[in-house]
């Protein structure tokens, strides 16, 4: 069987195109998949065609300004989409603390019986592993993380909660991520961090994170939290 390396391209609305890699996996990795396709953003970036250029899971949005290059830019991103071979970003590793479980984590019990896991073990397994950023959505700052321990993808919440703290660490399905500010959400809380992880006061960098990132979690037993 031929594996599927071949992004699917298509308009959206007027001006932007989309090249969707959804299908590409498994054959190419997550990480594979968000490499290139952050390689391919910095390349887009340098062409003055595009007004915004925006990555998102398995995906690359781009607007046009002209919108007659389209059907140019349709051929042109599949050609460019083969030739890179994916980014090398700066990649320092940040150390996230985290309360488990308690009312900082009311869903850890949960995810454990789902798992027929103790709690003790799934702390364990969140907290072992080294997480990429592969991108920043759904808030700013709001990273998702690949790297989740196949034995701990958990689905979302059937009914999600409308208010969920920030700083909230959570399961959604095969990733794991962090609540930068208070917001609805259908995530699995397992725990919570003090870390700001963004602050827009900070005009040059208002996000702690960025894509290519590494982050591993720190279980500890008290934290200083706002609410």
């Amino acid at each position: 069987m031929t594996l599927n390396t071949n992004p699917r391209l298509y308009r959206l609305g007027e001006n932007a195109i989309v090249l969707d890699c959804c299908e590409l996996f498994p054959a190419l990795s997550k990480l594979a998949i968000q490499s290139r396709i952050w390689n391919l953003a910095f390349i887009c970036r340098k062409n003055l065609e595009f007004q915004d250029i925006v990555p998102g899971m398995n995906n690359l949005t781009l607007f046009l300004h002209d919108t007659a290059q389209i059907t140019f830019w349709l051929n042109e991103l599949e050609q460019k989409w083969h030739n890179t071979k994916g980014a090398d970003l700066p990649a320092p590793t940040i150390e996230i603390p985290v309360i488990y479980g308690g009312k900082h984590g009311p869903d850890l019990d949960k995810v454990a019986r789902i798992h027929q896991l103790e709690t003790s073990e799934v702390i364990r397994r969140h907290s072992a592993v080294e997480y990429t950023v592969l991108f920043l959505g759904f808030q700013p700052g709001f990273p998702y993380l690949d790297g989740l321990d196949v034995s701990l993808f958990t689905p979302r919440l059937s009914t999600p909660r409308l208010s969920i703290p920030a700083g909230s660490v959570g399961i959604g399905g095969g990733q794991t991520g962090i609540y930068p500010a208070d917001a609805p959400g259908g995530w699995q809380l397992i725990g919570r961090t003090n870390i700001a992880l963004f602050t827009p006061e900070l005009s040059q960098t208002p996000t702690l994170l960025a894509p290519g990132y590494k982050i591993r979690f720190t279980p500890v037993s008290s934290l200083e939290l706002t609410s």
